[in-house]
């Protein structure tokens, strides 16, 4: 069987500096908020060229303090609006409805599958006050026309940034383009912890203190809390596996690049529709977190696949809308036609750094018989 990902091949290219950083903090006797910490966000800082980076404990916490920061802050406040895909992973409207903000959801562009940026303005109110720009599936969601917007009507630029570390747009990385950006590092993630693991980075002083607090119980000295604040801290040994793992994002970006051309090259079936690159020119603007497919015959394929010997996902079979969870939004089938389409025909191939050239030949071929 060919996995959709195997994490443990990919853990294993660095089990030894895994294991020795693992070891240090076991001998260390400090376990949170200690050194290793504070390495894991110089270095982060230094790769993004951002002024701070907070450690927390997920993705989900991420940006639930980054729209938690601007409330206490009285930037935002109860009942204001946060424009977001419709198509996005749940996490994303989970951290905005958690703050009792309200998610407006947005279509997106078939060929990307993020942001229909021409439309955006269609979807701004006097009540909006971010835009929650998620680089879905690795491929970078950003744009002059975003960021005049954003300046225009005075909204927040939050980056969703869990599946596109090391992705550019003009030579910026992602995570360092708007106001504030949310990270996850789950096992599966380009930059993967073992375990869950997170991070909020900005250039405004005031949010990152905010956010430092509030992760932290909303307390910047202990027992004294200023903030009804979380419990969302970066343990020691997941930064220090982290920092291990950070050195090789680059080249780990480079191998899914490869896989993504070699699959773009090999697989020739026009019932297919292949992800694109935008703009093409610019390798760095998708790192390929994802490499997913479109086919009107979706469950025959994945049926067919999984006889093959070839495991794949689906990414994601209910939108948000749809989902049991927010029936309080007041959505039915057929609301958001684009994300429903996508969400009815896409399946994603197997992708992580490691993969040999042989399994990524065997799939593109079983995928070009496909009738």
């Amino acid at each position: 069987m060919i996995k959709f990902l195997d994490l443990q091949q990919i853990t294993l290219q660095y089990a030894e500096e895994l294991k020795d950083a693992a070891a240090k903090v076991i001998d260390s006797g400090w376990y949170l908020m200690g050194k290793k910490l504070e390495e894991f966000e110089t270095n982060l800082n230094k790769y993004l060229k951002v002024k701070h980076a907070i450690g927390v404990a997920n993705g989900l916490d991420a940006l639930r303090l980054i729209f938690k920061g601007y409330i206490e802050l009285g930037i935002m406040k109860e009942g204001d609006e946060v424009i977001v895909p419709a198509n996005t992973y749940i996490a994303s409207i989970l951290a905005i409805t958690d703050n009792r903000l309200i998610p407006i959801l947005a279509e997106p562009d078939i060929n990307s599958y993020n942001l229909d940026i021409n439309k955006l303005d269609k979807y701004i109110t006097t009540k909006t006050r971010a835009i929650l720009v998620v680089h879905l599936y690795g491929q970078v969601c950003y744009s002059d026309t975003i960021a005049i917007l954003a300046k225009k009507h005075n909204l927040k630029i939050i980056e969703d940034n869990a599946q596109a570390i090391g992705a550019e747009w003009n030579g910026i990385k992602t995570g360092s383009l708007g106001d504030a950006a949310g990270f996850s590092f789950y096992p599966g993630k380009n930059l993967g912890a073992l375990g869950d693991a997170g991070a909020v980075t900005t250039n405004d002083d005031e949010l990152a203190k905010m956010v430092k607090a509030l992760s932290n119980y909303g307390s910047t000295e202990k027992y004294v809390n200023n903030y009804q604040g979380l419990n969302s801290r970066l343990d020691e040994i997941q930064a220090a596996f982290l920092t291990v793992k950070l050195k090789y994002i680059d080249s780990q970006n480079y191998e899914r690049s490869q896989i993504a051309a070699c699959y773009l090259r090999n697989i020739k079936n026009v019932e297919i529709i292949l992800p694109q690159q935008i703009p093409a020119n610019k390798p760095l603007s998708h790192v390929w977190h994802i490499f997913i497919i479109r086919t009107k015959k979706r469950d025959e394929l994945q049926k067919y696949l999984s006889e093959n010997e070839v495991q794949t996902i689906i990414h994601y079979p209910i939108p948000p809308h749809l989902q049991k969870a927010y029936t309080c939004l007041g959505f039915k089938e057929g609301d958001f036609p684009i994300t429903e389409h996508i969400a009815k025909t896409c399946i994603s191939l197997p992708m992580w750094p490691g993969m040999s050239e042989d399994c990524v030949l065997k799939i593109a071929a079983l995928l070009s018989n496909f009738k």
